[in-house]
């Protein structure tokens, strides 16, 4: 049975550890948050690692699924673009808390944004379930990038 999960479970825990070495690398720098001029429509601090914890286990269950039903040439492309998008995710929230460079931090994320779309399109060809499983990552990203460009506006 194991042998049967291990795909997810190892994609699944290893998203997450990278969610959550950002946040412990950032954990010093996460109440400049609350010190912002924020703009509409911004969450509570508090939503955040919920939101996040719930993407990344998305996330994973779609690098898995892409990893188990994709054939070597098209599983290593799909999943050498999820690490490329895992990476950019990673460093640019320490470049928004950590550095507070909110205008290099969005075009970051732009590129982010970029990669991700790359990496949706490149799941769908192998797993549609896979790629639908990004949509919600996509979206928060997307509004991610309202808040990180009225941040800077901001402040």
């Amino acid at each position: 049975m194991w042998k049967k999960y291990k795909p997810y479970v190892i994609s699944i825990v290893a998203t997450l550890l990278v969610g959550a070495l950002a946040s412990f690398l950032t954990r010093d720098s996460m109440d400049i948050y609350g010190r912002l001029n924020m703009p509409p429509l911004s969450p509570p601090a508090s939503i955040f690692p919920i939101v996040w914890t719930i993407l990344y286990i998305l996330m994973g269950i779609g690098a898995g699924l892409v990893y188990v039903k994709g054939e070597e040439i098209s599983r290593s492309g799909a999943l050498k673009i999820y690490i490329t998008q895992l990476i950019f995710n990673f460093l640019w929230t320490i470049v928004f808390f950590n550095f507070r460079w909110y205008l290099f931090a969005f075009i970051w994320l732009l590129i982010l944004w970029v990669l991700i779309i790359v990496m949706i399109i490149k799941f769908h060809r192998i797993s549609p379930a896979a790629a639908y499983m990004q949509i919600p990552y996509f979206l928060w990203v997307t509004f991610a990038a309202y808040l990180n460009l009225m941040i800077y506006i901001l402040n």
